[in-house]
């Protein structure tokens, strides 16, 4: 009866955090405020209701998915097998941030592997092309998933709680984090501030427009929440940088962008 209870409080947890999140920014940019927000649109095309009706589904699935790893991994008797630890005295104040910043690098790494593998023509179809029914993504794709793709998606927290000490807080946060960056990824439009184009995090971290084109694309920008990996393998897009320039150069209204190879024109 206890794990009932556990089970159905991760679960309204998890599927509350979705529909506030996701559906906040749903409101905001495909209801309330469309046209305000038209320069900063990726895709000139937009999904159709039977799309985001599927992604609601789908997600709602994996939600169940994160709710029964998450409760086998912390309120079993495996518990006492990982790193958790409970008491906040037991690492240094600092290390529950740090752990949570480790926790979403350790996830990129991850998730980039798996990504890549789930594109192999083996497993595209049968597995990952759920996820890319949704060409054009929106919020509600954030957990859109096939069955066996949200289970290795919600893997990711025994791989980290094994190998990594972490509070529940630190859970919570970084559980937090990662779904807010994965509704910016399926966003469906850019909301980078100008600034960045031309600092160093630019170089780091992935943006709206990354996962969006790989969406778009299918092919290419398999990270999560950096460029790191990409680079390194060479599967970034070629076209990420130029499409990025493009939009921003329309948001911020600039006709003429200088690139690092010269300018580019935004009618």
């Amino acid at each position: 009866m206890e794990q009932i209870t556990q089970f159905n409080t991760i679960l309204l947890i998890t599927t509350i955090r979705y529909f506030v999140m996701a559906g906040g920014a749903f409101l905001i940019f495909y209801f309330l405020f469309p046209k305000q927000f038209s320069r900063n649109k990726i895709q000139s095309r937009w999904a159709k209701n039977k799309d985001f009706i599927r992604e609601i589904l789908h997600s709602m699935q994996t939600s169940i998915i994160i709710a029964i790893v998450g409760l086998v991994f912390l309120f079993t008797d495996i518990r006492p097998y990982t790193l958790v630890y409970d008491q906040l005295e037991t690492f240094p104040i600092w290390w529950v941030p740090v752990s949570v910043i480790l926790a979403l690098i350790i996830h990129d790494t991850y998730f980039y592997w798996m990504h890549r593998f789930l594109h192999h023509p083996r497993w595209y179809k049968k597995i990952h092309l759920v996820h890319h029914q949704s060409i054009n993504p929106s919020p509600w794709a954030s957990y859109s998933f096939h069955f066996i793709e949200g289970v290795t998606e919600a893997m990711i927290l025994p791989v980290i709680l094994f190998i990594l000490p972490m509070h529940p807080m630190a859970i919570g946060l970084f559980g937090l984090s990662a779904f807010v960056i994965n509704v910016y990824g399926h966003l469906g439009f850019e909301i980078a501030p100008k600034w960045l184009r031309h600092s160093f995090l630019f170089e780091i971290l992935n943006t709206s427009v990354y996962h969006n084109l790989h969406h778009e694309k299918f092919k290419g920008n398999y990270g999560l929440y950096f460029r790191v990996w990409d680079r390194l393998m060479k599967t970034e897009h070629p076209d990420y940088v130029k499409t990025y320039d493009a939009i921003q150069a329309r948001r911020f209204g600039e006709k003429n962008m200088k690139l690092s190879g010269g300018t580019i024109s935004v009618e």
